[in-house]
């Protein structure tokens, strides 16, 4: 996983409320049986018309937020089903985090278990951000994880919290597996008490 300490770039404003994962990531772009070309599947039905052309006055399509690595979202963000393909395709277009007043529990936990940064503000925080994003000319943004502050280009910060064991997950770049792997010569002991005191039970036994 990708660590997360400060990360610097330009800042799309998407207040809409109530963007579920089918928005984030519509459905026919869940047929793969790998995590690659999701980025196309980003926001589809926002981004292109009927007939495949760009759609110009969404955001993520205009000179200034193409390339933009925060997005600054409108109240439960995510909510609908649980699928994961909504975070990997949000990474993929090149997303490192998510600014919002809520996020649905469960898309709030697939962010964090994939190094995607779902940071949540207060209401007018969220709507100042939005309004100074709209302006391409100071949508640039820092966020500083360590510190837990938004660098504003006017100069502003703002403060965030985020839970510490996650931070610290973010800030190592430490996924679930990463994290049970550092137990990995306890497990190892366990394992091997287990099977020493019920050889019976172990497959090597019951195969012979």
């Amino acid at each position: 996983m990708l660590p997360f300490t400060r990360v610097s770039g330009s800042a799309a404003p998407l207040p809409q409320a109530n963007v579920d994962t089918d928005v984030i990531m519509p459905k026919q772009f869940l047929k793969g049986i790998t995590r690659e070309g999701l980025a196309a599947g980003l926001f589809y039905d926002l981004r292109y018309d009927a007939g495949g052309s760009e759609r110009s006055d969404f955001i993520l399509n205009r000179p200034g937020y193409r390339e933009s690595c925060f997005l600054v979202v409108g109240p439960n963000f995510g909510c609908g089903s649980s699928r994961e393909h909504a975070v990997w395709g949000l990474q993929q277009w090149g997303i490192r985090a998510l600014i919002g007043s809520t996020f649905a529990s469960i898309f709030q936990d697939n962010c964090f278990k994939n190094g995607l940064l779902p940071m949540s503000l207060p209401p007018e925080q969220v709507v100042f951000l939005q309004n100074l994003c709209a302006d391409p000319a100071q949508n640039t943004l820092r966020v500083d994880l360590a510190s837990q502050l938004i660098h504003c280009s006017r100069g502003a910060r703002l403060h965030f919290e985020v839970d510490p064991l996650r931070k610290d997950d973010l800030l190592c770049g430490r996924d679930a597996i990463d994290a049970t792997l550092k137990w990995s010569a306890d497990i190892a002991r366990f394992e091997a008490a287990h099977w020493a005191a019920r050889p019976w039970l172990e497959p090597q036994a019951m195969v012979r």
